[in-house]
């Protein structure tokens, strides 16, 4: 009996809440699947599962079991049915969720060219700053610009997702070059109200600091933002995706780059499925392309 039979059928107790609900599903005795899991345990020397008469529960060792092993068999099956047409299978409707600050910009460019490459794919696509419930709501997937700590999603990164500091060499000319983040406490700045409500956070010495900020316009967009930075109006914080064309042509100069946080990352995450459907798999399979061809170039995004 291999190791990924036996893992299976643990995951399938769990998933079913029981060992009779596993062997209906799974179309074994009891006892069959409860040897697997037991060997499981003796395989691995620790135990799974709390086992008494009529209850059943996770210990915390078979808490992070399951989960790391419900993402290796889902991989695993992905990995198969990839091996397989998918190009083909990539058809339906695809319910997606963004956030809007993101979607406006480059994300959205990538899912238009994502809908503009499959034919037979119909697109619902939500752009709102909440996370969505992927299960309730009936999404597909969802971008998520975190550190994605919710185990209950698989997740896909799909690019780095730095935060930079700029303003306008006019800016910067007449205020100085800031070298420290508090030097930023006596300069104008431009508060984007999705950028930490105006504490920007910064690296100083291997730990995370917050410096309150100041300055006679606050916005709650990244695209106005950038206006306003271009316009002379002061620094400000912004996904760099935002304003990289304007700090390459040197429009916006970034500033305070050695403190910078990278603690985020752009992920596309989705429900566990056991087997992913082709319409999911060849959308994600595209944002990772886009993103490693237009997205950030090495070293940062």
């Amino acid at each position: 009996m291999d190791t990924l039979t036996r893992m299976r059928t643990f995951v399938e107790v769990v998933e079913a809440g029981g060992f009779s609900a596993a062997a209906r599903k799974m179309g074994r005795s009891k006892a069959l699947i409860s040897k697997y899991v037991r060997e499981l345990e003796d395989e691995l020397g620790a135990r799974l599962l709390n086992r008494t008469t009529r209850t059943l529960s996770l210990t915390e060792v078979g808490q992070t079991y399951a989960r790391d092993a419900t993402e290796i068999l889902q991989r695993i099956d992905d990995l198969q049915t990839s091996v397989g047409d998918a190009h083909a299978a990539a058809r339906g409707r695809l319910k997606v969720s963004a956030p809007r600050t993101f979607g406006d910009g480059e994300l959205g460019r990538a899912i238009m060219d994502f809908v503009m490459e499959e034919p037979d794919i119909s697109l619902e696509l939500h752009l709102e700053d909440r996370f969505v419930d992927l299960v309730d709501e009936g999404f597909d997937v969802a971008i998520r610009i975190s550190s994605l700590g919710d185990s209950s999603l698989i997740a896909r990164r799909l690019s780095a997702f730095r935060i930079v500091c700029c303003a306008s060499p006019e800016v910067i000319a007449q205020y100085g070059l800031p070298e420290y983040p508090i030097d930023l406490l006596d300069r104008p700045c431009i508060i984007d109200w999705n950028v930490n409500r105006g504490h920007w956070p910064f690296m100083v010495e291997g730990e995370r600091v917050t410096i309150p900020v100041k300055g006679r316009v606050e916005i709650n967009s990244p695209s106005v933002g950038r206006q306003a930075a271009l316009a002379g109006l002061g620094f400000l914080m912004v996904p760099y995706l935002v304003v990289r064309d304007d700090i390459e042509s040197g429009r916006l100069v970034a500033v305070l780059e050695p403190f910078e946080t990278s603690a985020v990352a752009i992920h596309a995450v989705y429900p566990h499925r056991r087997h992913l459907s082709g319409k999911v798999r060849a959308f994600i399979d595209f944002l990772v392309r886009w993103f490693d061809g237009k997205g950030p170039p090495p070293g940062g995004c």
